[in-house]
Formats: C-alpha cells, sequence, structure tokens
C-alpha cells in the first residue's frame, strides 16, 4: 500500500486544515476568519473532479481515522507555449504540509513526487514554487532551482 494517496471531496475539511498549519509555519495570520468554512464547497468540487486542473496528494495520519499527517497540493495552467514548454502547460505547487509532530519521516517527499508525477502525466513542461527556507533543501533534491526572475504580485 503506498504511502501517499489522491485526497478525495472527504478529505476537503482536512486538506484546508493542513493549508492553515502551512500559513501557520510561514508566519501568516490569516487575513479573514471563516475562510475556511467558506473555501470547504469549491474544494470539495475540486477534489471531486478526478480530471481537473487540481490535485491533493495526502498522507492519512497513523490511529487517527478521517485524519491527515500531510498535504501537497498544485495546480496546471496553461500559458502560450514558449522555448522551455512548447505546449504551454505549467504546474504550480502551492500547498506543502505536514503537522508538526509528523515532520521528518518522508511524507512532503512523498507527496511531491506523486505531484511531479501527476504533472509529467498531464504533460508539464515546468514546475514552480514558492519555498521557505527550510524547505529548500528538500525541493533542491527534488530538482527545483532557484528562479532569477522577479514576480509581482496584485489582489483584485
Amino acid at each position: 500500500m503506498s504511502l501517499v494517496r489522491r485526497a478525495g471531496p472527504g478529505d476537503a475539511a482536512e486538506v484546508l486544515r493542513l493549508r492553515q498549519v502551512m500559513f501557520d509555519a510561514l508566519g501568516r495570520a490569516p487575513s479573514s476568519t471563516g475562510w475556511q468554512a467558506r473555501s470547504l464547497p469549491s474544494l470539495t468540487a475540486r477534489l471531486a473532479d478526478p480530471d481537473g486542473t487540481f490535485a491533493a496528494f495526502v498522507v492519512d495520519r497513523p490511529g487517527r481515522p478521517g485524519g491527515l499527517a500531510a498535504l501537497v497540493a498544485g495546480s496546471l495552467e496553461y500559458r502560450i507555449g514558449g522555448a522551455r514548454s512548447p505546449h504551454g502547460t505549467t504546474g504550480y505547487v502551492f500547498s506543502v504540509a505536514t503537522d508538526p509532530d509528523a515532520r521528518r519521516r518522508g511524507y512532503a517527499r512523498a507527496g511531491m513526487t506523486a505531484l511531479l508525477e501527476w504533472f509529467r502525466e498531464r504533460g508539464a513542461g515546468h514546475v514552480m514554487l514558492n519555498a521557505a527556507a527550510e524547505a529548500e533543501p528538500l525541493y533542491a533534491s527534488l530538482g527545483f532551482t532557484r528562479d532569477p526572475d522577479p514576480s509581482m504580485r496584485l489582489y483584485l
């Protein structure tokens, strides 16, 4: 039996809980209250779509039925192709979280390996992520390198 599995709709609340674990680890307080309840319906729908552009891979929490120990999530995006990605498909990793008392057991690596395979199967030319300093060694060991291009953001 595999350590990692693809998350389904019944995992949505735990996926959101682990997303908050990630925010907490980054020192980011939620910008509003109740975001998890408002996010639950759309996340549940996306987790129910096996052919969609979003996937989450999880590790079940040993000894806690229905609980999760780790989460890795990402999505595919199409942009007009270029030299590095002629088909224009890019993978984005945007949530990697492990409960503090379940860390250092290979859960994030196993989840990342599953997500990277999912990206490969769907033709992603490359994968992007933002890394916390303590996670950089994991990502570097998987082949990620620092991207020199600056990024900017606008919240709408």
